[in-house]
């Protein structure tokens, strides 16, 4: 079954469990107004148990995969058992004197599975365990022992027209109040435990993971203040008045209970939806220190700390430098899908607690570390690509200049010294052939020798970029005028240089119209920033498919640089391209 289908079936047994909390809800109310009850107190405790319902079921509906819905379902459901000690029916006042205490139970498992939907200790488990045991035998016990007839307040009821109690045995009776004490000494102690066991989990947790277990303590706070009461009520009664008024109290403080419970989880959903905007929110060149200062305020962790892996080093590095090492307990690498490292996460080991979280967490790292390996990875092979293209166009102007250019200049001067030797020929026609030939000659190596220079200028390998930019331009249609350093750069960045310049060129004569144009190169903060300015009438765009800029972007690109294009209609055309120089 995949996990759509899974979420459809759970669902489904939602749309049960509310029918089954619509169903118990009515039954209840019905046994309640039996016992006597009024319709204050009636509502009351509909309020209470359909909030536990309603709450779980909406929770159970937004997140089907976490049991805190289910439970807090439960709850809601169980919550109105007790109540059926107020029918005549014997066979659902047996179930509701043996199963009253259920929805506490449930109630405990909550609090203990809260906010995961499941108990992360030994010691949890057994409390769950034994929280259910005691309902289960302790219950029967001590409905075994009850009579309704002689104890009419034995349940919180207080009936004398109810039951009768199919399940009674005369013989136990005389045993009630020491089994009914004995099953409350029991309860509190079960709740005493559940609250010594939330308490440990709050000391250890992360400042995320304490603003995910306030509505858990809220949960403590009420049960624990109300089972405090009900101690002093059986050591000092206090008169039905009072009990009365704290048991109004006692319903409507639990009503807030599953709001607070389901206020809770819809956080924590908003929380983790903060983590898939983790991306977005470092940008596309993300550091270890904005990915630090995102990620805090998601886990809730004042001291996490993160290191990138550094292949150079070997080592995780965070953004002082400094190296982070992994731990026994409170460290998470984070890999790519090939097992590159990629970086690691050193947190307070109570942030693993919340492994949903921690695990977006670590999922919204790695799609932002990756997408920067990429981009390195493609700025890598597209530099690589450019520098092999930059090679052969050297290898390729060496070789017509030291061969087929050498060699027609050879033939020229071969050439020129039979026309000179032709000079008193009596055949004129065989002179001007001659004369025709040395043209032609004369033609093809001036041809040459702009193909070369057009596929690599030769003085910008020999003298650099400066030397190259003022030759190109005294060889431009139009005036140009050059500012550019007298230093040298790697090869593949001079030749972007050089022939950004020339594009630009080429654009200010054939499209501008411009009468002039200013170039200048300078090194500026690790970057080589070649600038070319025209008075033409711009309109130009680089984005254009298929035009010289486009392409010339990204060759600027492959090598990790930026063009920039300004070109306003009207006012002249602006091309900055920066390379990374260092």
């Amino acid at each position: 079954m995949n996990n759509r289908e899974s979420t459809q079936v759970m669902r489904c047994w939602a749309v049960v469990a509310a029918v089954a909390a619509a169903v118990s809800g009515a039954v209840g109310g019905w046994a309640y107004a039996g016992a006597g009850a009024g319709t204050a107190d009636i509502l009351r405790d509909l309020a209470v148990g359909w909030a536990y319902a309603g709450a779980g079921l909406a929770a159970w509906w937004r997140r089907p995969a976490n049991a805190t819905g289910p439970l807090m379902t439960a709850v809601g459901v169980t919550w109105f058992l007790g109540n059926l000690q107020g029918t005549t029916v014997p066979a659902l006042f047996a179930a509701g004197a043996w199963w009253e205490g259920l929805n506490v139970a449930v109630l405990a498992h909550l609090v203990l599975a809260y906010p995961d939907g499941r108990t992360d200790s030994p010691a949890a488990r057994r409390l769950v365990l034994m929280s259910y045991g005691l309902v289960a035998s302790g219950g029967l016990l001590r409905t075994l022992a009850f009579d309704p007839a002689a104890r009419p307040d034995g349940s919180y009821l207080t009936c004398r027209d109810c039951g009768p109690n199919p399940l009674f045995v005369p013989a136990l009776g005389d045993l009630f109040p020491a089994v009914d004490a004995g099953y409350r000494a029991a309860g509190w102690a079960i709740s005493l435990a559940v609250v010594a066991v939330v308490v440990r989990r709050w000391r250890r947790a992360s400042v995320a993971r304490r603003r995910a277990l306030l509505p858990a303590w809220l949960a403590v706070l009420v049960a624990t203040s109300f089972l405090l009461w009900d101690v002093l009520v059986v050591l000092v009664p206090a008169g039905q008045p009072v009990e009365g008024a704290v048991g109004a109290l006692s319903d409507v403080a639990q009503t807030a209970v599953p709001l607070a419970f389901l206020a809770g989880l819809l956080r924590m959903r908003l929380q983790r939806a903060e983590v898939g905007g983790l991306v977005m929110e470092v940008g596309g060149a993300p550091d270890p220190g904005r990915l630090r200062e995102a990620l805090v305020p998601v886990l809730g962790d004042p001291g996490l700390r993160l290191g990138v892996w550094r292949p150079e080093e070997g080592a995780y590095v965070d953004a002082a430098g400094e190296p982070v090492e992994e731990a026994a307990a409170g460290s998470t690498r984070i890999d790519a899908a090939g097992g590159t490292p990629l970086a690691l996460l050193r947190h307070d080991p109570a942030v693993a607690e919340d492994a949903e979280l921690l695990g977006s967490a670590v999922a919204a790292l790695r799609l932002a570390l990756e997408n920067v390996w990429l981009q390195a990875e493609a700025r890598a092979a597209g530099a690589r690509v450019v520098q092999a293209a930059d090679s052969e166009r050297r290898r390729l102007e060496r070789d017509l200049h030291d061969g087929a250019q050498a060699r027609l200049v050879f033939a020229l001067m071969a050439l020129r010294r039979v026309e000179k030797g032709l000079a008193d020929h009596p055949d004129e026609e065989l002179r001007r052939s001659v004369g025709e030939v040395e043209h032609s000659l004369r033609l093809a190596v001036e041809e040459l020798r702009g193909l070369a220079h057009g596929i690599h200028p030769a003085v910008l390998t020999r003298e650099g970029l400066a030397s190259a930019l003022r030759e190109l331009a005294g060889r431009a249609e139009l005036p140009v005028v050059v500012a550019a350093e007298d230093r040298r750069f790697a090869p593949h960045v001079e030749a972007t240089a050089y022939f950004t310049v020339s594009e630009a060129l080429a654009n200010a004569a054939k499209h501008a119209r411009a009468r002039a144009v200013s170039v200048s190169a300078r090194h500026r903060d690790g970057r080589l920033v070649v600038e070319a300015v025209d008075d033409g009438v711009g309109g130009a765009r680089h984005d254009h498919r298929g035009g010289g800029l486009r392409g010339l972007a990204d060759r600027v690109s492959a090598v990790g640089g930026v063009l920039t294009v300004h070109s306003p209609p009207g006012e002249g055309t602006r091309v900055v391209a920066e390379l990374p120089c260092e």
